[in-house]
């Protein structure tokens, strides 16, 4: 977070001292990109890493959900409409690694958002979520679990950098 705004505050100042008679965005977009290469060369004092890793990771992690919610919906309907008599319902154990209970719940609203699959309960240790999926063939059981994990170490990434 410092480091966004000590970029906003070099953007503002390389437009205030300009020696413009209005404000320009144009002046502010250039201010924006020179003070992101400041701080850029300056992030190790910060403390961690340059902030546009963590905007980076979470665009990724927005562009993976709407790919698995398209995916997923397509899925769904396929199976409601044509294929009804052969949806095997069931549940699905998927043992977590995340630890903290706001990382938890963003993995189970992901679960929740994404059709075909509801997250039913999660264990008295956080450690393992109970999952209703549509249908629970081996295919299809290995593409929940593998978006799962993606979801997961999307969160990840998203936390630690």
């Amino acid at each position: 977070m410092a480091q966004f705004l000590l970029n906003i505050l070099i953007a503002i100042l390389w437009t205030l001292f300009g020696d413009q008679d209005r404000f320009y965005f144009s002046t502010f977009f250039k201010g924006y990109l020179i003070g992101l290469i400041i701080v850029w060369l300056i992030h190790q004092f910060f403390g961690g890493k340059f902030y546009l890793y963590k905007i980076w990771a979470l665009f990724k992690l927005f562009m993976v959900f709407n790919y698995e919610l398209l995916t997923s919906s397509l899925s769904t309907s396929r199976y409601i409409l044509f294929k009804s008599s052969e949806v095997n319902p069931g549940v699905v154990q998927y043992q977590t690694k995340l630890t903290t209970d706001w990382q938890i719940t963003v993995l189970t609203m992901l679960i929740i958002l994404t059709p075909g699959s509801v997250v039913l309960r999660i264990s008295d240790d956080n450690s393992t979520l109970f999952i209703h999926a549509l249908n629970q063939t081996e295919k299809e059981n290995k593409k929940l679990l593998s978006s799962i994990k993606n979801y997961e170490a999307l969160i990840k990434e998203v936390i630690y950098s």
